[in-house]
């Protein structure tokens, strides 16, 4: 199976799209009619599911995506510049999304650093449940040392991402972690 997010691609909230291989058996949801082969009932908004094969479409523009993709590896190499081992990726190298940077700043807390970038939006690597922070679970699997997976951050980019916002915030990061700006070590 594949499933598709809309929003994730410049589509609005509230539509996707889920590729199923033929014999694949799924129990049905949403009971009361025998819409998309008995799986669900009621009728797909026409506008959002022509919104997301638009936004299909413009996805499907290489040329786009290898700039988003040289952006984001221009965002690793300057953070790496700038902080030098105190930043870990995480994932493979090479076989990732283009438009995504997942990194560790070790021994710190990932979200006390994206508290300090007001104004970015990012998310971090790791749960808060009942003021607990934790190790996600899949960096966990991946073999990341707590150390290192607590200062997750997941940073997108996008069509519309800039080497100057990128710039910004590669200083706004490296300014926050000098040794005297504090920043929640682990």
């Amino acid at each position: 199976m594949l499933s598709i997010a809309g929003h994730k691609l410049y589509a609005p909230k509230g539509i996707g799209a889920l590729d199923v291989r033929a014999g694949t058996r799924l129990e049905s949801l949403v009971h009361g009619a025998g819409h998309e082969g008995g799986r669900r009932a009621g009728t797909e908004s026409v506008i959002l599911t022509a919104a997301l094969g638009t936004a299909c479409a413009l996805a499907g523009d290489l040329r786009s995506m290898e700039t988003v993709r040289g952006l984001r590896d221009q965002f690793w190499a300057s953070l790496r510049a700038h902080l030098g081992d105190r930043v870990v990726l995480n994932g493979h190298p090479e076989r990732r999304l283009p438009n995504t940077l997942n990194v560790s700043f070790v021994e710190r807390i990932g979200s006390d650093i994206l508290a300090a970038l007001e104004g970015i939006a990012a998310s971090t690597g790791s749960a808060c449940h009942s003021g607990r922070v934790e190790l996600s679970p899949v960096l966990r699997a991946m073999g990341i040392l707590e150390r290192v997976g607590m200062g997750a951050a997941r940073f997108s980019l996008g069509r519309t991402t800039a080497a100057d916002e990128i710039a910004e915030v590669v200083e706004r990061i490296a300014t926050f972690l000098q040794p005297s700006a504090g920043g929640g070590a682990v």
